[in-house]
């Protein structure tokens, strides 16, 4: 063979291995994905989606078709994108049914934000999975801030966020140090949040985030306020509270230990370790010694800091120890309004003890409740009757009590207009937890402050730092009406004297399932929010 042709079929035979090899290369560095855009890590799928899909999660494939349908209707008109940033996949079937009532809101808040004619920019929402305790938020998060700089995507809000998990804060200081403004619909963790300075003069931590729920340290001071009148002893409480690292966990316990009560002290914290959010580990034996050491002080008030699933288990055991037939009231934050969902028939039974009576009843400072308008109205007409001999006119109604409510009327008939036109949720969303109420409000929060800013051309798009300095002019007249209460942002972003919903869980006296009772409202600063919702001066 000639020497040329020898050449000619070595060098073809070479560049055919590297081409193999490179093929081969590819596919094993090819990241294995779940579908386009969303890539499989540790079992997980991970990424941003707006076009329906459902991240193995059944419970919430057809809200997210909903959602994707919703996106379709707006492609042809100016827009922007927010991002929905949760975690969206679950062994757990009472936590995916949760994840079923945040994107019902999510949805509904996105039709609301949307109605509007002439009121650019609509909202496409998208939902981003940033796995189980938002332990692959870096990944999610890199995607979110491409798309912020994506003249195509024009991201210029994540909302979300249901966990105060170092890694939830990880994703808000990363996004915020990249001017993507933020707004928190359902963390409560006060460590995620910006303080307010004196006299408004605010110097943020996370610039360009806003809260829509109260802080932890808020809820303890509203319970407090409510409970005041029930003259509750220091030697009659007991802080009960978890000690694995958890932003929720810490500041409630420390909200908690900060309630002033009068008289001698009562029996010393009892700590707890619980191995994650969602598992019990040894929780239970725990709770059995923390049990009887309970029965054996005068405490009849425990402050639980800990999370929901935990909270049940320890329910559980203080009614099964007995302690010589007591009621203890059990006092928690704003992650037991999934609790009652948890509930067991079994478990009722054992609330109520072989003889009837109730042993045990949770009470928590919920977000918002469904019943929490109407009842303080009616409460508040009554008042008014008795010293003024007369109905009130609509015009002498507190508005912090009809504005929500009317916000809440609205919610209702947009749920009944949507299965009137059949659009599927996957089920008729269930108002009593809260969720959906919440992440409601924080898209109309977010659509609120887009028309606001929004003038002129109505191709163009808001910056997103112009998003970010837009949260704090959102109050007095520009107060949102949401449907958990006027929503009025400080300087900081944060809601100011937000009403927490007190709320109980009782077992009653007879079979079969407990009731969600609404006690009252209770208020950070110990009163209403101000006329029009005024934010006062604060000097040191």
């Amino acid at each position: 063979m000639p020497r040329w042709k020898k050449f000619l079929y070595t060098l073809l035979i070479t560049v055919a291995a590297v081409a193999a090899g490179w093929f081969g290369w590819s596919l094993l560095m090819k990241p294995d994905t779940c579908t386009d855009g969303i890539e499989r890590i540790g079992g997980e799928c991970i990424g941003v989606d707006g076009e329906g899909y459902d991240f193995g999660t059944p419970e919430i494939s057809a809200v997210a078709r909903a959602i994707a349908e919703e996106n379709r209707k707006i492609e042809g008109q100016p827009h922007v994108t927010v991002a929905m940033m949760l975690p969206l996949q679950s062994d757990k079937p009472a936590l995916r049914r949760q994840m079923r009532s945040d994107l019902q809101g999510a949805y509904l808040g996105q039709l609301q934000a949307n109605e509007g004619e002439g009121e650019p920019p609509k909202i496409r929402l998208v939902l981003a999975n940033p796995g189980r305790d938002y332990r692959q938020q870096a990944k999610v998060v890199d995607t979110l801030l491409r798309m912020a700089a994506s003249p195509e995507d024009r991201l210029r809000a994540v909302t979300g966020f249901n966990l105060s998990l170092d890694s939830t804060e990880d994703a808000v200081r990363r996004l915020t140090d990249h001017k993507v403004p933020v707004l928190a619909s359902r963390i409560s963790g006060d460590q995620i949040a910006n303080q307010d300075g004196a006299d408004g003069m605010a110097k943020p931590r996370f610039p360009g985030l806003a809260r829509i729920i109260p802080t932890n340290g808020d809820a303890a001071q509203a319970l407090a306020d409510f409970n005041g009148d029930r003259g509750r002893e220091n030697r009659k409480t007991v802080l009960v509270h978890d000690t694995r690292p958890d932003n929720y966990n810490e500041s409630l316990a420390k909200a908690f230990s900060g309630i002033e009560e009068k008289g001698p002290p009562g029996p010393a914290p009892m700590p707890f370790e619980s191995p994650a959010i969602d598992e019990a580990g040894s929780t239970g034996n725990q709770f059995t010694q923390i049990a009887n050491n309970i029965c054996d002080s005068d405490a009849d008030t425990v402050y639980f800091a800990g999370r929901t699933l935990h909270l049940r288990i320890f329910a559980l055991k203080l009614a099964q120890v007995g302690c010589e037939n007591r009621h203890y009231t059990i006092v928690s934050g704003s992650d037991a309004a999934s609790l009652r969902q948890d509930m067991k028939e079994k478990d009722w039974e054992q609330l109520r003890g072989t003889d009837g009576k109730a042993r045990v009843t949770v009470q928590y400072a919920a977000p918002a409740h469904p019943e929490a308008w109407t009842t303080e109205l009616a409460d508040w007409t009554r008042s008014w009757q008795r010293t003024h001999h007369r109905r009130p006119t609509a015009n002498e109604l507190p508005q912090y009590l009809t504005e929500p409510k009317a916000a809440l009327d609205g919610l209702r008939n947009l749920i009944e207009s949507t299965r009137r036109q059949g659009v599927d949720l996957g089920s008729t969303p269930d108002l009593e937890d809260s969720r959906t109420m919440l992440v409601h409000d924080g898209l109309v929060t977010i659509g609120t402050a887009l028309h606001q800013m929004q003038s002129g051309n109505a191709e163009a798009v808001p910056r997103l730092e112009d998003v970010g300095r837009e949260w704090s002019q959102l109050q007095s007249r520009h107060r949102v009406h949401g449907t958990s209460g006027l929503i009025c942002l400080t300087s900081g972003g944060n809601a100011y004297d937000k009403p927490v919903a007190v709320v109980e869980l009782d077992p009653g006296q007879q079979s079969g399932r407990g009731k969600l009772k609404f006690v009252g409202l209770g208020w950070p600063t110990g009163r209403e929010q101000p006329k029009n919702c005024v934010i006062p001066s604060r000097t040191p």
